[in-house]
């Protein structure tokens, strides 16, 4: 089936917690009709090669070859106290040290506390051992490769939840169970991304929950949203697939995509969108994300010189 979109500036291989190589995520993009694209994994810099039948190749010709113009990028997770507070960054200097020492914080942050998570939810009576986790479903990772969705997965399959979703919200809302990683604050991420030429896009802002604990005060989305933005937040999503998340709020994934188009399509952001793609069909998700339900149209693409300028090719 084809996708919704041409343009999909959100998705994830299994350089993170999705499930395809960054090579099948690539061919998998094209067989959608997809023709822009971009890797998008959490908190590590972009592949430079993909590996086919034992060879190597640059990732980028390599996606050319295929006829997917690829863009390189990571989403950052930012702030301790905001749940998904989450900068998708492209169009960086990825050898700069910020990453490298951001590599290191993070699996040291993420490890302890997911480590830590474990411990807890089998105190419930849902017992989850760090071996499980690292089997990932058979798809085995290293422990600085965990993420917290690994977690959640793991508690559907074993039963203890109805999906991954439903073991997202419990754990995020039971609140003897605050089990918080330590991440950067997001003004500081916008600052570093911009030091390096980069360009900052705030991913799914209606997973942000309200009100918004910030610098120990209670704030709305909005408020936040403007902070970031004050700061040089260069565009946020808009279209993205909201109906196939932890996402618990009232509105329909249309009505918060005219709603942040209508509020910040003005405004000189990048309006931007994604599906957030990470092939969780692979783990038997039912209903899950594919490439290009949600994303931009080539033509809104083109619009924006910021991401032009990113194209690896002539379009």
């Amino acid at each position: 089936m084809l996708a919704n979109y041409e343009c999909d500036l959100h998705g994830h291989t299994n350089r993170s917690d999705g499930n395809d190589t960054p090579a099948e995520f690539i061919l998998h993009a094209v067989e959608r009709g997809v023709r822009i694209a971009a890797i998008t994994d959490h908190d590590v810099i972009p592949p430079d090669t993909v590996t086919i039948d034992g060879k190597e190749e640059e990732i980028l010709s390599f996606a050319k070859r295929h006829g997917l113009q690829l863009l390189k990028g990571t989403e950052i997770s930012c702030e301790t106290w905001i749940d998904d507070t989450h900068l998708v960054c492209f169009g960086c200097d990825w050898t700069d040290p910020f990453f490298s020492d951001l590599d290191v914080f993070t699996v040291k942050s993420k490890t302890g506390s997911y480590k830590k998570l474990a411990e807890e939810l089998t105190k419930k009576g849902m017992p989850i051992s760090w071996e499980e986790v690292l089997d990932n479903n058979g798809h085995p990772v290293p422990e600085e490769q965990v993420q917290k969705k690994m977690l959640f997965e793991l508690m559907a399959r074993k039963g203890y939840m109805e999906s991954w979703q439903e073991a997202k919200l419990y754990v995020k809302n039971a609140k003897d169970m605050v089990i918080k990683r330590e991440k950067p604050d997001a003004v500081s991420v916008i600052r570093e991304i911009h030091r390096m030429g980069g360009i900052v896009i705030l991913a799914h802002p209606h997973l942000i929950s309200e009100p918004v604990s910030y610098q120990g005060r209670d704030i709305s989305r909005e408020e936040f949203i403007e902070i970031l933005i004050e700061a040089g937040l260069d565009g946020i999503e808009a279209s993205y697939t909201y109906d196939k998340t932890s996402y618990n709020g009232e509105k329909t994934a249309a009505e918060i995509k005219k709603e942040v188009e209508e509020k910040y399509g003005s405004r000189g952001l990048i309006i931007s969108g994604g599906s957030d793609y990470h092939n969780d069909g692979k783990k038997g998700v039912k209903n899950p994300r594919e490439i290009g339900d949600c994303g931009i149209t080539v033509e809104d693409f083109m619009k924006y010189d910021q991401l032009v300028q990113l194209l690896p090719f002539d379009f």
